[in-house]
């Protein structure tokens, strides 16, 4: 089986016809207790009987981007989506892109190549039935597509997604592939080809450091966010921005975790809103699927048999 080394080697780059700069905006749509690697907190039977805060914070969000006139991409946690499938409508009828984030938020590197297949066909097909339309794109949880899951390409493509962005170009907790490529990038696999969006990150003093979504995006100052991003840019890359609908909610309740991560989840959740609303103010991004339209790099035609 091939290596995901051997993937990236043999991957062709994005051409497209405006040098492939620009700015991607995309929603990880997921709950305030969806946190990995938390004790007790990591199952759905755990999940059904917490409170849940996801709607009133994503539709405050998709408010934002209506006032920015921004469309973004949602991947939907597929039991979000179950739970909640007037918000997948919703995001639809508003003109943002309905991708997946799986279903039941585990990370790849804890799953069998079966057990991964199922949990993709599983989110895609409901996300699908609800919205009504194909579901091209997926993330996984955490970015935790590894050098130990040779077969996560093969897997996707199988499952019918034309592109992807788990992959995160630096190292960090839960995953991450320090060698990878920086720019998008295809992925030729025996089930069909992939574009693989990489997550953002910026070089210097020998380290790769995103600051583009999450407890990132929350932690760095708006100015440096917005000069690294425009860094970024000139290098021809495209800026991936993604968020967590409790990205931009103080009021969620607080897990039992250790100091470092509390840190990490709950920092500058206050302030999170107005600095999302200057970033999408001054760089206008789109979603993956009007930034390969206009990029003329639409995703290869590829159906799933069912």
């Amino acid at each position: 089986m091939p290596t995901l080394e051997t993937y990236a080697a043999a991957a062709g780059p994005l051409n497209g016809k405006a040098g492939g700069a620009g700015c991607i905006f995309s929603v990880d749509v997921e709950d305030w207790f969806h946190i990995l690697d938390l004790p007790g907190e990591s199952d759905e039977a755990s999940w059904e009987r917490l409170p849940s805060r996801v709607e009133d914070n994503f539709l405050r969000l998709l408010d934002l981007l209506d006032g920015r006139q921004v469309r973004a991409t949602c991947f939907f946690l597929g039991w979000v989506a179950r739970r909640h499938p007037g918000l997948v409508r919703e995001a639809a009828r508003r003109g943002h892109e309905v991708a997946s984030h799986g279903y039941a938020h585990r990370l790849v590197y804890r799953m069998t190549e079966r057990e991964f297949l199922a949990d993709v066909l599983r989110a895609k097909r409901l996300l699908e039935d609800i919205a009504g339309r194909e579901v091209a794109g997926f993330r996984c949880a955490g970015f935790s597509v590894t050098p130990a899951t040779p077969w996560f390409f093969e897997r996707l493509a199988e499952g019918g997604h034309r592109y992807d962005s788990s992959v995160f170009p630096a190292r960090r907790a839960h995953g991450g592939m320090p060698q990878a490529p920086l720019a998008p990038y295809r992925v030729q696999t025996a089930a069909g080809e992939l574009l693989e969006f990489p997550i953002s990150v910026v070089e210097g003093l020998g380290l790769r450091l995103c600051l583009f979504g999450g407890g990132y995006l929350r932690l760095f100052p708006l100015w440096l966010v917005s000069a690294m991003a425009r860094r970024v840019m000139r290098q021809g890359r495209p800026v991936v921005f993604y968020i967590h609908p409790r990205d931009m909610d103080p009021g969620q309740p607080r897990l039992t975790m250790p100091a470092h991560r509390r840190f990490r989840s709950y920092v500058g959740l206050r302030g999170a809103e107005a600095k999302l609303d200057a970033l999408l103010a001054a760089f206008r991004p789109t979603s993956f699927e009007n930034y390969l339209a206009a990029q003329e790099l639409a995703p290869p035609s590829y159906t799933y048999a069912r």
